[in-house]
């Protein structure tokens, strides 16, 4: 399974979740379907179900713990609001901090190199400089953020 993939799915799912209030299943079952079906980069899935399986349970992790997310990043979003910044970067800032808080399969380098790709990918001109210069504090501090839970 590739992880860029999975992880450009449950951004887009967190997406589609915030945007158009759609359940967890729904949205990922769409977003699965359609990257297969998207052959114009050569992407095959020949793992669906274990795809499925790594998104769902990441999209429900950061869906659980959004609050408590949003709350780290909002001590590192010096001058910004959650609610002023871009959905996309949103739900990029929100994956990134659940894999280095919540999860213990990604390395929190990992996490913040791939968080910096996906919104160069999908965000404006400057995301990727925002999303690491939000993610840089935080990295320091992943330790310190782990214990306090």
């Amino acid at each position: 399974m590739k992880r860029r993939l999975a992880r450009e799915i449950i951004v887009q799912s967190l997406y589609q979740m915030e945007m158009n209030d759609v359940e967890v299943t729904e949205a990922v079952d769409m977003l699965i379907e359609e990257a297969a079906d998207e052959n114009e980069i050569e992407r095959v899935i020949t793992d669906e179900i274990e795809l499925k399986a790594y998104v769902v349970t990441h999209v429900n992790g950061v869906w659980e713990h959004k609050m408590a997310i949003d709350d780290m990043l909002e001590h590192y979003l010096k001058g910004w609001q959650m609610s002023r910044l871009s959905r996309v970067d949103r739900q990029i800032l929100r994956l990134a901090t659940f894999e280095m808080i919540f999860a213990s399969d990604v390395p929190a380098k990992v996490s913040v190199n791939e968080a910096i790709d996906l919104a160069k990918h999908f965000g404006t001109e400057d995301s990727g400089k925002f999303v690491n210069g939000v993610l840089g504090k935080m990295i320091q501090d992943v330790d310190t953020l782990r214990a306090e839970l």
